[in-house]
């Protein structure tokens, strides 16, 4: 009998001691998974001080990226994160020259554009077939390269911010507009410069209005168009609104049925965006976008309006780094010397 209750004792022990440490462990677990929420719902609070501006590299005008880069983080006191984005063979690249100059102090991450994506979406044909590289349609997928962010910026490689960035990324985008772009009819830079000839500002530089696919949409030739060069998104409703899958329908309408042209005076890849956006979008301030100045090396702006500029772009076939092209010398300033020795500029500038 005796025997018996020391057995039963050493048992009430020893499942006393294993109760205890089944309790500890969820404790202790319950105490890590609570760290790690902590840690996760830091996140939220640390990308929304974050400012992600996404921008292409290409292998062909690299330099471009890395002075726009350089121009923004030279500007600002935000913390900005640079999402570039390449090609598979450039990758190591970017990296490289990013890592090997002075923006090495920059936050980035390089980002890999699969072209297949485009497979059969894009027409052979075209006046300008530099418009046709994979990477001038990042632009269409930002959702599928940025996955953590409310609200991006989206800028073009010829580009150079004078101004500080956080005034872009403040931008109000109105309620149900996942975008905001510069409208074409609104340029500040038009009452500084020279008319330029054959200058596009309206959708019918851009599409075919002798397409009944064009025609039906019911949009005024006249209507004034935008640039898609700088933009401003919102991320929740470009996917609420399919904004992706609305542009590859388009793009794969102009592969049945040629409806913009690269010849017409815009590109493959601004026409299905002013087709998707139209009356849809938010306005980018003017300051914010000062373009053309890539558009007739014979024509110059007042120094006075540069200055006063937040953004310049070089949109147009005339680049900074090349020659001819007008105001190099604000480009050129901010240019970071390639450490492989590939980009060079072209000196004959005047």
């Amino acid at each position: 009998m005796a025997l018996l209750r020391k057995i039963n004792q050493v048992l009430l022990f020893l499942l006393i001691v294993t109760l205890c440490g089944i309790l500890y462990k969820k404790v202790r677990k319950g105490m890590v998974l609570k760290n790690e929420a902590g840690d996760d719902s830091e996140t939220p609070e640390e990308l929304e001080d974050e400012i992600p501006v996404v921008i292409c590299a290409a292998a062909g005008r690299m330099g471009a990226a890395m002075a726009a880069i350089n121009s923004i983080y030279s500007n600002t006191d935000a913390n900005i994160l640079f999402y570039v984005v390449g090609l598979r063979n450039t990758l190591s690249r970017i990296r490289k020259w990013i890592e090997h100059s002075k923006l090495r102090e920059i936050n980035f991450k390089v980002v890999e554009f699969n072209p297949m994506v485009l497979k059969g979406k894009i027409r052979p044909d075209s006046s300008r077939p530099e418009l046709l590289q994979p990477l001038n349609f990042v632009r269409f997928y930002l959702p599928l390269l940025i996955h953590q962010h409310e609200k991006v910026i989206y800028l073009d490689d010829d580009v150079i911010v004078q101004g500080d960035i956080q005034e872009l990324y403040d931008t109000t985008l109105a309620l149900g507009h996942a975008a905001a772009f510069s409208d074409d009819c609104d340029l500040p830079s038009l009452q500084d410069v020279n008319r330029l000839v054959g200058l596009q500002n309206t959708y019918m530089g851009y599409l075919d209005y002798q397409k009944k696919t064009i025609k039906d949409l019911g949009i005024s030739p006249s209507t004034c168009s935008f640039n898609p060069g700088v933009i401003v998104a919102n991320m929740t409703e470009w996917k609420h609104q399919r904004i992706t899958k609305q542009l590859e329908k388009w793009m794969q309408k102009n592969v049945e049925e040629n409806l913009y042209s690269s010849s017409l005076g815009g590109g493959v890849a601004t026409s299905p965006m002013l087709i998707v956006f139209h009356g849809k979008y938010s306005s980018i301030n003017p300051l914010w976008h000062i373009r053309h100045l890539g558009w007739n090396p014979d024509t110059r702006y007042s120094e006075h309006f540069l200055q006063e500029a937040k953004l310049l772009h070089w949109n147009g076939r005339h680049k900074p780094w090349d020659f001819p092209s007008v105001h190099n010398d604000l480009w050129e300033s901010w240019f970071v010397p390639d450490p492989a020795g590939i980009f060079k500029l072209n000196h004959h500038n005047s």
